[in-house]
Parts: structure tokens; sequence; C-alpha cells
């Protein structure tokens, strides 16, 4: 099953996943209009046995044949501040 991948020129490390190219009839009005303009980033096998590099391909092909597309946001922002104090046992109230 390949899928159709493209990011998003508005929001950084956003990707949507489609099933056919430029066929975006499945995919939320207000959805695209938050992603802005979709530039094609690459086509993907979803049936191959290479993995995605941050999403879980398995979770993909579920979105993909429940709501005919998946949409990739990118992944949390680590504190790292935050996650020394708590190694050091810093509270912010000491």
């Amino acid at each position: 099953m390949l899928c159709y991948i493209y990011k998003s020129l508005k929001k950084e490390q956003t990707y949507l996943y489609i099933a056919k190219r430029d066929k975006f009839e499945n995919v939320p009005k207000q959805l695209l209009t938050m992603f802005g303009k979709p530039e094609l980033f690459m086509t993907f096998n979803l049936a191959g046995n290479k993995q995605l590099a941050i999403a879980d391909i398995d979770k993909v092909r579920e979105a993909m044949q429940k709501d005919g597309f998946y949409l990739q946001l990118p992944p949390p922002v680590t504190n790292e501040l935050e996650v020394f104090k708590a190694s050091k046992g810093i509270h912010d109230s000491d």
C-alpha cells in the first residue's frame, strides 16, 4: 500500500499521509487550513519492511484505512533544564 507524504510549510516537522497523490478529500478542511499548502515530501510503501523515522507504521496503516489520512505532529520538545534539575533533585522552591 503506497502512501504519499506531504510536509507542511506552515508547521515545522508536521506531515500529512494520504493514499492517493494530491487527493485530499478525506482530510478535514479545517485541518488543511491549519496545515497550509501541502508540499509532496515522499512516497512510502506501507506494506514494505522499512520503518518510518518518527511515526509508528502500524498506527499510520490503521489511520489510513479508518480515516483515509494520517497526521504526524512534531515530537514534544524536551526541556533539558528540567531534566537536569530532576536528575539532581533540584526543585524550583529550593
